[in-house]
């Protein structure tokens, strides 16, 4: 089979599909370095977390964001805006927290149809001792691997990755 198509194709409903732009040898070096290394840095940290306090690192995000937030607490929609997941899979990853104790949900009282998300005082403290060790590892597998003006360049564009694919999601 010939994956190279470089004229456009018709389909069978009878549009026509333009040819594929496919990746030059320095724009797939690149997308599979950023795949390949963002998928261990993540992996690594997730190891890291899970295994000195059994805590996840989708876990430790929302606690973060929960001890950052007026009053510790965020409504579910606006928390998961916030940890970039779909409203059902954070319910459950609540649901998870709240049976260790780590967040509490209660009914928002501005207009009753909303939930909110609480950090405990549990919770709060797991955050407290995972945060060192965590900032640490973020250090040695990220933060050390490069000069201030490589990470600005990191930052400005992932900033943009996610300010022009958040547009189009909005």
């Amino acid at each position: 089979m010939e994956l190279v198509r470089n004229e456009p194709a018709t389909l069978p409903n009878g549009q026509v599909q333009p040819a594929t732009r496919w990746l030059s040898a320095d724009e797939q070096r690149a997308w599979r370095a950023y795949m390949d290394g963002n998928q261990r840095l993540i992996d690594q940290l997730n190891r890291e977390l899970e295994a000195a306090h059994a805590l996840s690192l989708a876990e430790y995000r929302i606690l973060m964001l929960l001890s950052e937030s007026p009053e510790k607490s965020l409504r579910m929609s606006d928390l998961a805006d916030g940890v970039l997941s779909s409203r059902s899979r954070l319910t459950h990853q609540i649901r998870r927290m709240e049976e260790q104790g780590l967040v509490r949900r209660s009914s928002c009282l501005e207009d009753g149809r909303g939930v909110l998300a609480h950090l405990t005082d549990v919770g709060y403290d797991k955050l407290r001792a995972a945060a060192p060790h965590h900032v640490e590892d973020v250090r040695r597998n990220f933060i050390d691997l490069f000069t201030p003006e490589q990470l600005a360049v990191i930052a400005e564009v992932f900033e943009r990755v996610d300010e022009v694919i958040g547009d189009r999601d909005s």
